[in-house]
């Protein structure tokens, strides 16, 4: 961390801009690599398009995706008086908290979840009937508890030997980021996916991914660009605005993430070029598996349940070892606990004065004024994340999850 700056001490307040709201792009561009590409490239930059992301990249780089996929989370569900209440899922709580094992759950479950009309929900159970694979289903909702902003709820379902990814696929709606102020469409349920999503548990897309073609891909793998993939389920608090004063006032939200000890080699043995991270989903990963792997290599034999990066690991008075080191020591702890692979919570803040340890460069979009993401792409580029946001404005690029993307490569 660098001695001048202490991200707990920083102000939110000082990474603003001003954001038209007819620059937040509504709708996605029909195909998904005619999105405009940013490349900031040691303070130079071009304006190019997606299409043309292979050919801008270092020779050798490694991409990293997150491969996870938006499942349909939003139920809307009926009152006996006819009302709808909306119930939006979070995490879950039973019989499972992991979200692999949680979504092929049959018969019923419990979830966190945001209530929208709660007020108006004042007791008793909420239904939503629809069908599944030709079949009437339905499903009931009742209220357990309420916490500080969100409730728990009993689902039940029949028929009963559905499971759960199977009633959200049936019955919810994709979780659209809430700015744009309208319902999910058809062509949502295609162009809110990554072409790449393969795990069920995200209620928000890893949007840098969203331009990925079949045709980028194929031209990627022609120049010999090498890709690897890591799962973060990314969670509602991505959204969630900073309304602290200072960074110390504010709690990231925790998301799980999932990596194969195949990626983790894959890593260790790359030296041809720089590892570029696929969104700012991906680059948290990856600086969790540095964090991960510093615990353990002063903790080695210690056997953990849950693994978990805090906000303020980074920042905190602890031996640093090498990215090498850190690596091999989850490595070293998967193959002693015989497991394939790691799975662990973060809740890493990465803002300026922050040193990376594991990217070198970022695939993203452009983000929201005084978010933890725009905090993210500071501690990148320094005060140079001010000039690309001017140039992306001055030069017409579209913002948020559906906008353009950027290639930034420090």
């Amino acid at each position: 961390m660098s001695a001048s700056i202490d991200p707990r001490q920083l102000s939110i307040h000082d990474f603003t801009y001003q954001l038209p709201p007819e620059r937040i792009a509504a709708e996605p561009l029909p195909d998904r690599d005619h999105s405009r590409l940013l490349v900031w490239r040691n303070g130079q930059i071009t304006d190019r398009h997606f299409y043309d992301l292979p050919t801008e990249l270092p020779a050798g780089s490694l991409l990293i995706f997150n491969d996870t996929k938006v499942v349909r989370a939003r139920l809307f569900c009926q009152k006996p008086t006819g009302g709808l209440v909306e119930l939006f899922c979070l995490e879950p709580v039973a019989p499972h908290r992991a979200i692999e094992p949680a979504m092929q759950q049959t018969g019923s479950c419990v979830w966190k979840c945001l209530v929208g009309n709660g007020k108006r929900w004042k007791s008793g159970p909420v239904t939503l009937a629809f069908s599944a694979d030709g079949q009437d289903a339905v499903l009931t909702a009742e209220r357990l508890e309420t916490g500080d902003g969100y409730a728990l709820i009993q689902f039940s379902w029949t028929p009963e030997t559905l499971p759960f990814a199977e009633v959200l696929r049936a019955a919810g709606h994709l979780p659209l980021p809430p700015y744009l102020h309208r319902a999910d469409t058809d062509v949502d349920a295609i162009r809110y996916q990554t072409v790449y999503a393969a795990h069920e548990g995200a209620v928000a897309a890893p949007t840098a991914g969203l331009h990925f073609s079949d045709a980028v891909f194929a031209d990627l793998a022609s120049l010999g660009i090498a890709t690897g993939r890591v799962t973060l389920h990314v969670g509602a608090g991505t959204f969630q605005p900073v309304k602290a004063d200072q960074m110390v006032g504010h709690a990231m939200h925790g998301e799980p993430i999932t990596v194969e000890a195949s990626l983790l080699r894959q890593l260790l043995s790359h030296t041809t070029g720089p590892i570029i991270a696929v969104g700012t989903t991906s680059l948290r990963t990856l600086e969790s598996l540095y964090w991960l792997g510093a615990f353990l290599a002063q903790n080695s034999a210690t056997v953990l349940a849950n693994l978990h990066v805090g906000q303020w690991q980074p920042y905190e008075d602890m031996p640093h070892p090498t990215t090498a080191e850190a690596l091999q020591a989850i490595l070293s702890y998967l193959e002693a606990q015989e497991l394939d692979s790691v799975q662990a919570t973060t809740q890493l803040l990465i803002a300026p004065g922050y040193t990376f340890r594991v990217v070198q460069g970022l695939i993203t979009n452009f983000h929201q004024p005084e978010s933890t993401l725009l905090l993210l792409v500071s501690a990148l580029l320094g005060p140079e994340w001010r000039r690309v946001y001017d140039h992306a404005l001055l030069h017409n690029y579209r913002f948020l999850s559906y906008g353009d993307s950027s290639l930034l490569l420090p």
